[in-house]
């Protein structure tokens, strides 16, 4: 135990909470927006019980991936297409395609669903198409797809268990403490909603971004790096998906600011006239 308690420990664990803040802005958006398909009598049950699940299977992945890591750094299968595909193919490099794609087929598929006749009446009579178990289920399937991410990470930066597993779990309370605040913000704001699933939009590219070298980075080998007509794929870094995250809300801001404006101007003529 006192070996745990050290001023480099304690100092990973303030960057880990930091670490595991930032990257899950991203995870919280997704449940606040998910948690809206359920019941409305049970969303809140749904955000509380999705978030405990999530964050226990995310400490057991992360005592998984600590002693497996070395086994899923192997490539699977290196591609060798010259010119056209290139680079290693290992679990993280899956986890991210998969993960990336998934996130992307379901952010477009909610676009779409917001386009259609059938969301209004939705909204209307206040049903939904899925039940509060496969809310759930799907906010603890994409918690974990995007905490690969963030517990590769913070393996990075400390290997020590308890340190990695003390930093989840706050990161948990915090979404438990934020969910709720979150989901009325988006209630009363549906116009913030899109924007939410234009960020998930956003962050499935990154992910795909992720998956180019996944393996080269395990193995400490350029040559694994995924290449497609002889371009690496590289990942967008965290402070690009950030200042276009910064960038979609100041313009969602202004542009409501403006309406308004305009709205007030055309009110203001018809009055004179």
């Amino acid at each position: 135990m006192a070996d745990l308690l050290t001023i480099e420990n304690f100092t990973n664990l303030i960057m880990l909470c930091f670490l595991q803040a930032v990257l899950g802005f991203d995870n919280l958006l997704y449940i606040s927006i998910e948690s809206q398909r359920a019941p409305v009598a049970q969303q809140k049950a749904v955000r509380f019980w999705g978030i405990i699940i999530a964050v226990a299977l995310r400490v057991v992945l992360l005592f998984v991936m600590i002693r497996l890591i070395d086994a899923m750094a192997e490539p699977f299968f290196v591609m060798d297409w010259t010119g056209y595909l290139e680079g290693g193919v290992n679990f993280a490099t899956c986890v991210f395609v998969l993960g990336g794609v998934f996130i992307m087929y379901t952010a477009i598929k909610e676009i779409r669903h917001m386009l259609t006749i059938e969301h209004l009446n939705h909204d209307v009579e206040g049903k939904s198409g899925k039940s509060a178990t496969q809310v759930v289920l799907l906010i603890v399937l994409m918690n974990l797809i995007f905490s690969f991410d963030s517990v590769l990470s913070a393996l990075a930066i400390t290997d020590v268990f308890p340190i990695l597993a003390t930093a989840i779990l706050l990161s948990g309370a915090a979404m438990l403490f934020l969910a709720d605040g979150v989901t009325r913000f988006l209630e009363k704001n549906r116009m913030y909603e899109v924007l939410g699933l234009f960020i998930l939009l956003i962050v499935g590219v990154v992910l795909l971004g992720e998956a180019g070298p996944a393996a080269a980075h395990a193995m400490h080998d350029d040559a694994l790096n995924i290449k497609v007509f002889g371009y690496d794929i590289i990942p967008m870094s965290k402070s690009t998906f950030y200042f276009a995250v910064i960038v979609l809300f100041a313009v969602e801001i202004l542009q409501s600011g403006y309406a308004k404006k305009l709205n007030a101007e055309r009110a203001a003529a018809q009055k004179h006239s």
